[in-house]
């Protein structure tokens, strides 16, 4: 699988595909730690370098099923990235109950908003820790939205402290909107932004701010959410697809079967064709695809070695389903 230096930092090199590790902190329901692992195995032997996780996910289960995975592994070959901005804190009084943002984990942390410059220290020593790892390849800050202040102010300044301390090889922002990562591209000191659901088949928001702004500056985008949460992840999205995390609207739902339709007069299926469109933009690095275990590993390499043929895409534009396509790279 071929791979990418971010355009700041070319010693930290990317594949194509990415593995998100949010399921191996139990998003949703429970996974084992056997079904992650061979879930990493899977990634790894089709050629995967590249492991994304954060505290968030299953309050810092998925950075210790991960670490575990990977630890056997050279670590030359592989890049983990890790995020800063949610500090997890113990909460034993509430161990007995089950974590309330969607993770199938007892609820013996809880999450406490922190982009401060010893917020992010502590955090970057606690995921180090729980990785098992020396130094971290990527960290993003988490969903700054509602912290831009401080997150501009105390967390960059952090970051590239770190980064100038080879404890972090790359900083960045990771975020579902982007608007508010086109700012951090424009304003910041940063290398690289993970942006989720807002460049995909079926919306190309990010087309207009974030990727222009991306290119000028030299910042690489990693894509993530390229499935919209669901909506795009079946040859045919059913009646209860979900969007942005939730249900999704009928029309949107509409608009995905149209779109899977014209698909499907190419030979190619709806999530074949998600993964190759974000792909085809110059400023994108690598797409992060989640998965639970083996299988669906397997079958994320098998729709991303899918070849579509251009004509898919003028074809969606002609219909109104796509804004103008990129050039491919």
């Amino acid at each position: 699988m071929s791979a990418r230096p971010l355009p700041r930092r070319p010693a930290v090199r990317l594949t194509d595909l990415g593995l998100g590790a949010a399921q191996g902190g139990n998003l949703y329901r429970a996974t084992t730690d056997e079904e992650f692992r061979t879930a990493i195995d899977t990634a790894w032997a089709a050629g995967v370098r590249y492991f994304d996780t954060a505290p968030h996910y299953g309050l810092g289960l998925s950075e210790r099923r991960l670490g575990a995975a990977l630890r056997h592994r050279p670590r030359d070959e592989y890049v983990v990235s890790t995020k800063v901005g949610r500090l997890l804190e113990p909460s034993p009084q509430d161990a007995h109950r089950r974590d309330p943002e969607g993770f199938d984990v007892p609820a013996s942390h809880r999450r406490v908003w922190d982009f401060s410059r010893d917020g992010v220290r502590r955090s970057i020593e606690s995921s180090l820790d729980r990785l098992g790892l020396d130094r971290i390849d990527i960290a993003y800050l988490h969903d700054p939205d509602d912290h831009w202040e401080q997150a501009t102010g105390q967390a960059v300044p952090a970051l590239v402290e770190l980064r100038d301390q080879g404890v972090v090889g790359a900083i960045g922002a990771g975020m579902n909107q982007s608007a508010m990562l086109a700012r951090f591209v424009e304003e910041t000191d940063i290398d690289v932004v993970m942006c989720a659901g807002r460049y995909t088949l079926l919306e190309q928001g990010a087309a207009d701010d974030l990727l222009p702004a991306a290119q000028r500056r030299g910042v690489g985008v990693v894509i993530a959410g390229v499935y919209n949460s669901g909506l795009l992840s079946r040859d045919h999205p059913p009646a209860d697809a979900s969007y942005n995390y939730e249900q999704a609207p009928p029309e949107l739902i509409a608009r995905a079967r149209r779109i899977a339709e014209v698909c499907q007069t190419y030979g190619v299926t709806l999530p074949q064709a998600a993964l190759a469109f974000v792909r085809r933009h110059p400023a994108v690095v690598s797409t992060v695809v989640g998965v639970r275990n083996g299988p669906q590993m397997v079958e994320t390499v098998r729709r991303s070695a899918v070849d579509v043929p251009d004509e898919l895409w003028a074809a969606l534009a002609s219909a109104g389903l796509l804004a103008a396509p990129s050039p491919k790279i």
